[in-house]
């Protein structure tokens, strides 16, 4: 690779994506050429740029990675997206890569891995943190998760964003509000999400989401 390998960083916190180009700068193949702290700017910044890789986090306000990572791969299914997430339960991993992303590293893993994965994407491979492999594996082994996971890994990427901050102790207005969304709809993605899980309670949803791995932050 003679050229640069030209990235996009995306998330929601400015001294995150700092630290991001502080260890980027280490390689002189790598240049980032845009940032963005949300979901609809880095879809808008991905048509104007076209990168060779885009870094994203999961967690952001407004439309989400898991859904930005699905629009993306929409317009371009050649398009190569890294998450790097805080997340470590096997439920986002398997999410990320069923909506089209190429790679999955922690935050928390070694500065190395994020070169050694970013080198691979771009080789046309695709990259999992070794650890997480591990550790999504020990978790099949409930018949609980299985049976809760199935129904989860069907939900639309809005419903799995609401899913996850209910069980992040936050109300149908908080999640209208960090989603940009209506109230009457989210209360009717809250009213899909029990039926679907068979919950009769917001409590419920938390102990199925623990179950499943999902874990607050």
């Amino acid at each position: 690779m003679t050229d640069k390998i030209r990235l996009i960083l995306v998330d929601d916190h400015a001294i995150v994506r700092a630290g991001f180009k502080m260890l980027l700068a280490t390689s002189d193949t790598i240049e980032v050429i845009a940032e963005a702290d949300r979901g609809e700017t880095a879809i808008q910044l991905y048509q104007e740029l076209k990168p060779d890789l885009l870094i994203m986090d999961l967690s952001m306000p407004g439309l989400g990675g898991l859904e930005t990572i699905h629009r993306i791969i929409q317009r371009d299914r050649a398009a190569r997206i890294l998450v790097f997430s805080v997340h470590h339960e096997s439920v986002y991993i398997n999410r990320a890569l069923t909506a089209g992303a190429k790679g999955y590293i922690t935050k928390n893993s070694a500065p190395e891995l994020l070169l050694e994965a970013i080198y691979s994407l771009m080789r046309g491979e695709n990259y999992v943190e070794q650890e997480l492999i591990k550790a999504s594996r020990s978790l099949k082994t409930a018949q609980n998760y299985r049976n809760h996971q199935a129904i989860i890994d069907q939900f639309s990427p809005r419903e799995f964003d609401v899913f996850r901050l209910l069980t992040q102790d936050m109300t149908a207005h908080k999640i209208a509000e960090e989603l940009c969304l209506g109230y009457k709809t989210v209360a009717n993605y809250v009213t899909q999400i029990k039926k679907k899980l068979s919950a009769d309670s917001i409590i419920e949803l938390v102990r199925i989401a623990e179950d499943c791995g999902i874990h607050k932050p």
